[in-house]
């Protein structure tokens, strides 16, 4: 298989080089900008909180990532002369005034990021993010902070069942083809290992991101020369102790007989289609007869969290599965209800508190806290002092970086205790009971007393 690149090569943080797009939102963003500049808000201080409403399909828990995408996108938040000038063409802006568009010249983001860490498990309900920052400010950067987040939290999620229904086995992210465009194929490679999975077939990912990376030969490959015995031996050639030989182009069983016959270097086989069971332990006694009981059986083809237990289950003699459509697009739950909402105002140093109470899709106000104990979790008002750990942390100040965001090895060892400490009934691939998440009293107290104020 690949080989991870040099620790020299992990990424510290987002990818470098790009330049950060002010259109890269919804124009209602753009309108309530120039509405709130207009009516003399524009520096307002506003709290924002990214929440998770409700958790996606068939899930007991998210697991948070996303975050260094989200902290650079806001250090390196800009309107170009190109994109201000769009902007001035749109109808919608056709009465906004002059001095709006001079203040788009020189946006930049100025305001506080609290967040959890990468690779906290969350549940629905709780923040993963809160905002406070000039309300323009505040308010441009929503579009962008929910797409970042959610999309790979849903992958980390998604790879960490796969990971659980493995039990031990290796789980490769190959799913970049399927994925929704060519940088969402590199995130989720990302995603997926923050959530356990041992590398990703993307080698941008495994360059921008440290990410190990593996892949050797595809049936177009086996396809290219005249025999299998004779494109085996050429694979064999290239890749040394690497090579993974894709037997089953033509029938499975004889593909492995013609890779173990080459014998060493070997890394394995890879089966990616047939009965996996039945075809796994011929190939396996195959493999020890020729004397190679150390080379691998890697799956794939069509491959989810519930066939990999089944699998595993059946006692399938397997080292190895590789995911691809399923993983890369959270298929089964590919969204999540995540919200952005304002929850406080600060008018002149006092303190506003705002909620929606809309059926269904109440919010909560005032910025928050969240903490951590061992059997539940506690949502508190912000300031509040508890016992437990204290989940949302700062990570920008006055718009400055706090201190260097943990790398992603550090991000993916985080999630591997965290689920860990999870209990087992959380950790199923079926739902059951929710993790307790309580509002601490005086959180209680504002709720009851904003509902009143706003009735």
């Amino acid at each position: 298989m690949g080989q991870a690149l040099s620790p020299a090569n992990l990424s510290k943080g987002a990818a470098q080089g790009y330049r950060v797009n002010g259109l890269l939102t919804d124009l209602y963003e753009l309108t309530m900008a120039a509405g709130y500049y207009e009516a003399g808000k524009v520096q307002q201080k506003a709290t924002f909180e990214l929440t998770i409403r409700r958790l996606p399909a068939h899930r007991n828990f998210v697991l948070a990532a996303g975050l260094p995408q989200v902290i650079d996108y806001l250090l390196n938040l800009s309107f170009s002369s190109e994109e201000i000038d769009y902007l001035r063409g749109l109808p919608a802006f056709a009465r906004v005034s002059a001095g709006f568009f001079d203040y788009l010249r020189g946006f930049r983001f100025t305001g506080d990021v609290f967040a959890v860490p990468e690779g906290t498990p969350l549940f629905a309900g709780e923040p993963m993010m809160s905002v406070r920052a000039p309300i323009v400010e505040a308010q441009i950067p929503e579009t962008y902070l929910l797409s970042a987040l959610t999309f790979q939290t849903l992958i980390a999620t998604k790879a960490a069942r796969m990971v659980e229904a493995a039990a031990g086995r290796a789980v490769v992210e190959f799913g970049t083809r399927r994925a929704h465009t060519p940088e969402a194929g590199v995130l989720a490679g990302r995603a997926a290992y923050l959530g356990g999975c041992q590398g990703t077939s993307n080698t941008l990912a495994g360059f921008r991101y440290g990410v190990p990376v593996y892949g050797t030969a595809a049936h177009s490959w086996i396809m290219s020369f005249c025999g299998e015995t004779e494109a085996f031996r050429q694979l064999q050639r290239v890749l040394g102790p690497s090579t993974v030989q894709l037997v089953d182009t033509y029938d499975a069983i004889e593909g492995t007989r013609k890779a173990a016959a080459l014998g060493k270097p070997l890394w394995g086989i890879r089966l990616d289609s047939g009965d996996f069971e039945r075809i796994s332990r011929a190939a396996r006694a195959i493999l020890d007869e020729a004397g190679l009981q150390e080379a691998k059986i890697m799956l794939s083809g069509d491959l989810d969290e519930h066939r990999i237990r089944e699998l595993v289950a059946s006692g399938a003699p397997v080292d190895a599965f590789g995911v691809g459509t399923q993983l890369a697009t959270s298929a089964d739950a590919p969204n999540m209800g995540a919200i952005y909402k304002l929850v406080e105002l600060d008018i002149c140093g006092i303190q506003r508190f705002t909620a929606k109470l809309s059926e269904d899709k109440a919010t909560l106000p005032g910025a928050k806290q969240l903490f951590r104990f061992d059997d539940h979790d506690v949502l508190a008002r912000s300031g509040e002092c508890n016992r437990g750990q204290a989940l949302l942390r700062p990570v920008l100040l006055g718009g400055k970086l706090v201190e260097p965001l943990p790398d992603l090895s550090a991000a993916r060892a985080r999630a591997a205790e965290s689920l860990r400490k999870l209990p087992p009934e959380l950790r199923s691939l079926e739902p059951g009971e929710p993790w307790p998440v309580r509002h601490s009293r005086d959180l209680t107290a504002l709720i009851e007393q904003t509902r009143r104020n706003l009735a």
